[in-house]
């Protein structure tokens, strides 16, 4: 391992330490993801020739060829990382919408609970399945936004929150569209859409129940009245469009959520542009509305929920964390780290695929799992029989623990991360008081597998 390398490993480190200690520290963590980003990016441009060499090795260019392939490749990973973020402000700007219309205020009324814990396993399991028909972000941000609505006490709504996330991914884990990871293994012919969700449900939904049994010691008591009437002064407020436009803002907001993955399947366009279009969309009849107002208002009246006013609510530190975060762990993927790491688990444990993609699944937590996966996928090459075939072991493991796995830290996945901008969770908090028990579901659903695969479903459906 070269000098360079070991220093952008450093970097690395050092940028997630300060990321973790945020509380402590009061810098926001988007500022040292940016700069973590660009620190580890200058440090391999000072001598960049090895690391495509290694990486690419069928580039045989020299001097300013090499530094124009390697701008090529951070473009690369730059346009990768905008996919994400693309969809993320998407989904989110669709989400307010919705939300600034009063199209999740019904939900407030279906889900209204006497009990804190019987709210708990209503958001536990709607979130589960939620995120299996959508996606594990885009149901993290609806959830949140219901949250806001149901729970005012913000201890309470922190344990709700971390709920959310833990739900999220499992139920996205054992889905073919419910996860970026599960998407890849499925695209590639890795995984099949009957094999995932016939032998990853059981772990998926174990991994789920566990944190939520554990989750509820922490909440006691009946929930008031005032929980529940919590944001009524928004509901109030919601007099721009009559009711059957916001039911029709509602029914193209949610429901074009549900086309995407429909519309990824039949165009093999990326998802964000799926999300894209359905914001497109959704915008386009919201501005019919609102003509239609300024001719019976007026063309001088200011309207502050039109779409463009709640481009301003995006979070953009969130954003820009993301960016942070992405493209570092993109130069670990470009110096060989994550490769090396892999061949080096694997070698480590035997060929012991439980503890391999136990492993992988750890560092999903503190490393994007996009990369991680996509690293396994060039590391092992699909095999005709065996855990490497389709539908083995390995893959619908690995499959589950990238998904799963990110719950043990809060920015171990996109739902961590977009659920720790909305609802200002800290890094220490979540690590403190979520982290284990994440872990513990995480390890029962592994179990479960086990005992599927050795006893009950010998060989893949």
């Amino acid at each position: 391992m070269s000098t360079l390398t070991i220093a952008i490993i450093v970097v690395f480190v050092l940028g997630y330490m300060l990321i973790a200690m945020e509380s402590l520290t009061k810098i926001n963590k988007a500022a040292i993801a940016l700069l973590m980003f660009v620190f580890c990016w200058t440090l391999y441009m000072f001598d960049p020739a090895p690391f495509v060499q290694l990486m690419h090795p069928g580039f045989q260019g020299t001097g300013d060829q090499v530094v124009s392939f390697v701008n090529s490749l951070i473009t690369e990973h730059l346009g990768d990382t905008a996919t994400t973020l693309f969809f993320l402000m998407g989904a989110m700007t669709i989400v307010e919408i919705v939300d600034q219309n009063g199209g999740f205020n019904w939900v407030k009324d279906v889900m209204q609970s006497k009990t804190k814990r019987s709210l708990l396993w209503k958001i536990a399991f709607m979130t589960f399945f939620l995120s299996a028909i959508l996606d594990n972000l885009t149901t993290s941000i609806v959830m949140v936004m219901i949250l806001r609505k149901l729970v005012q006490d913000k201890k309470d709504r922190l344990i709700y929150a971390s709920l959310v996330i833990i739900s999220a991914n499992s139920g996205g884990a054992f889905s073919p569209i419910g996860d970026v990871t599960t998407i890849m293994l499925w695209n590639a012919g890795m995984v099949t859409a009957a094999g995932v969700i016939s032998e990853i449900f059981i772990p998926s939904l174990i991994s789920m129940l566990i944190p939520a049994f554990l989750l509820q010691m922490s909440l006691k008591g009946k929930i008031q009245y005032d929980d529940l009437s919590n944001d009524l002064t928004g509901d109030r407020e919601i007099l721009e469009f009559t009711g059957i436009q916001r039911k029709l803002i509602f029914g193209i907001g949610v429901g074009g959520l549900c086309f995407v993955p429909l519309f990824h399947y039949l165009t093999d366009l990326p998802p964000f542009a799926g999300i894209l279009l359905v914001l497109g969309v959704l915008w386009t009849v919201t501005e019919v509305f609102y003509r239609s107002l300024h001719r019976r208002r007026g063309d001088d009246i200011q309207f502050s929920k039109r779409v463009s006013s709640l481009l301003s609510r995006i979070d953009m530190s969130t954003i820009l964390f993301f960016l942070g975060i992405l493209m570092a762990v993109a130069c670990l993927e470009e110096v060989g780290v994550l490769k090396e790491l892999g061949s080096g688990l694997n070698t480590a444990f035997n060929n012991n695929h439980y503890a391999v993609t136990g492993i992988i699944g750890v560092l999903s937590s503190i490393v994007d799992n996009v990369p991680l996966v996509a690293g396994s996928m060039g590391m092992y090459p699909v095999e005709a029989m065996g855990d490497m075939a389709v539908d083995g072991i390995f893959w619908q493991l690995l499959a589950y623990c990238a998904g799963v796995g990110g719950s043990m830290l809060i920015v171990g996945s996109a739902a961590g991360v977009v659920v720790m901008g909305l609802e200002k969770i800290t890094f220490g908090w979540y690590m403190k008081r979520i982290t284990w028990i994440a872990f513990v579901g995480y390890i029962a659903g592994i179990l479960s597998y086990w005992i599927i695969r050795t006893f009950i479903l010998v060989s893949p459906l």
